[in-house]
């Protein structure tokens, strides 16, 4: 049988072929069917579900909030220097990535260091940065924007920007109602922010000597900026890739849909769900369990060693801007039940967040510091953990050596580039004309 000769069988809705190898020579194809607890296993994948509303972010499929979030996503101003925005990092034309191995902003003296996620389908995330530092996407979104190595600007540097731009003020009250007084200076200085290991800075001693009510005002503010920013990042969505149209036509038994899923992509499919065990982490509809897992892999060269979850749980604890703050907009309700018993357990020292395997294939380099450079590499990594680094005694063992052959892996990554999907409205692509 040639794998030409592909047969959809009623009994277990699909027969796929493999090559097979017998002490290195290859023989004659031999069929690789799905069971029906794979057949529904492989229905958990898709379809990817509506975007999750954020109880914390009262706004967060408000249409008028988006717009203005497309708009300062875009809006270089909201940085020190003057070339920075959201997109220098998150650029749609590199799949809402920068292709660097780490992220490394326009006009910065020096890089972070961690690679630039991806933000498709971000919104699904349940924890946010490769760390989890942030337990919602719009808290996230004003990290960046007062990080020193990124935008180096301040909350109420911000609150100036929407203040005094005509347009911007309007379109900021029609969603959040009035701004401060921004006007007044004495009230309001030019640049402020609370830095806890700074004091003296210049930005430390504008910020306390403001009052307690104008302090609340301003952070009022920065987060709505980042709620505004999230809104319009809940639609980045991708969902209907050439895997999700395959698992439609299992679910209709449409053949047609299904013959537009290649020989290889399907062996992959196999491979994913049981040898290469990738599903171990990348399970659900947007392939990721949405936790911190130690994967060995060794650190960039010339970066420090990174803590990864371990680290990342203080500051989402102290963060004035979590989903149990004050800004929040239901601090009691299931945000505070997904902090509520977090701790800092030593297993998750070097844990970093499962991404989404969605658009994957558009998205290199790959890993928190971005070692691989190529899926190949991924594969190769995680088939062999060749240079793993050791685990220490309270480290996960999720992962072993599955030792894929070459041909496999090529499978297993032609299934991976069906997870593709960059559909979206154009206008989405660049800032609209006017916030």
């Amino acid at each position: 049988m040639s794998s030409a000769c592909v047969t959809i069988l009623p009994a277990c809705l699909a027969v796929l072929l493999a090559p097979g190898f017998v002490q290195g020579r290859q023989t004659a194809p031999q069929p690789v069917t799905f069971d029906e607890s794979e057949v529904a296993f492989i229905e958990s994948f898709s379809p990817l579900p509506a975007v999750p509303d954020d109880p914390t972010n009262a706004y967060d499929h408000d249409p008028e909030a988006a717009r203005l979030g497309q708009f300062l996503f875009y809006d270089q101003r909201l940085s020190s220097n003057g070339q920075v925005a959201c997109v220098s990092c998150h650029d749609p034309a590199q799949s809402w990535t920068d292709g660097r191995q780490v992220g490394l902003a326009p006009g910065a003296e020096r890089p972070v260091e961690r690679h630039t996620m991806s933000l498709w389908n971000v919104a699904y995330n349940r924890w946010f940065f490769w760390d989890g530092r942030a337990d919602s996407l719009w808290s996230q979104a004003l990290i960046p924007l007062e990080n020193p190595l990124e935008h180096d600007f301040t909350r109420l540097q911000a609150a100036h920007v929407l203040h005094d731009d005509a347009k911007l003020k309007d379109a900021y009250e029609r969603v959040f109602g009035p701004l401060p007084p921004l006007d007044e200076e004495a009230r309001f200085p030019a640049a402020g922010r609370p830095i806890a290991n700074e004091p003296e800075h210049p930005h430390a001693i504008a910020w306390t000597g403001m009052t307690s009510e104008d302090r609340d005002a301003v952070n009022r503010v920065f987060a709505n900026v980042g709620k505004a920013i999230a809104a319009f990042e809940t639609k980045l969505v991708s969902r209907r890739s050439p895997f999700d149209i395959f698992v439609e036509g299992l679910r209709e038994g449409d053949l047609r849909k299904q013959r537009g899923f290649s020989a290889d992509a399907r062996r992959g499919l196999k491979l994913f769900l049981g040898k290469a065990r990738c599903f171990v982490c990348h399970t659900g509809a947007n392939f990721t369990d949405l936790e911190f897992h130690n994967d060995r892999i060794p650190g960039a060269e010339g970066v420090n060693m990174d803590p990864g979850r371990f680290g990342g749980i203080e500051p989402l604890m102290t963060s004035e801007f979590s989903g149990v703050g004050p800004y929040s907009d239901d601090p009691d309700g299931k945000a505070r039940d997904k902090v509520a018993f977090l701790r800092r357990p030593v297993h998750e020292f070097g844990a970093f967040k499962t991404p989404t395997l969605r658009n994957a294939a558009l998205t290199a380099p790959y890993m928190h510091q971005g070692q691989f450079a190529t899926l190949e590499d991924v594969i190769h990594f995680y088939s062999t953990l060749e240079n793993a680094v050791p685990t220490h005694h309270a480290a996960e063992k999720i992962l072993i050596a599955v030792n894929l052959l070459e041909h496999e892996r090529r499978d297993l990554i032609a299934f991976l580039r069906t997870l593709t999907d960059t559909s979206l409205d154009p206008a989405l692509l660049s800032p609209p004309e006017a916030p």
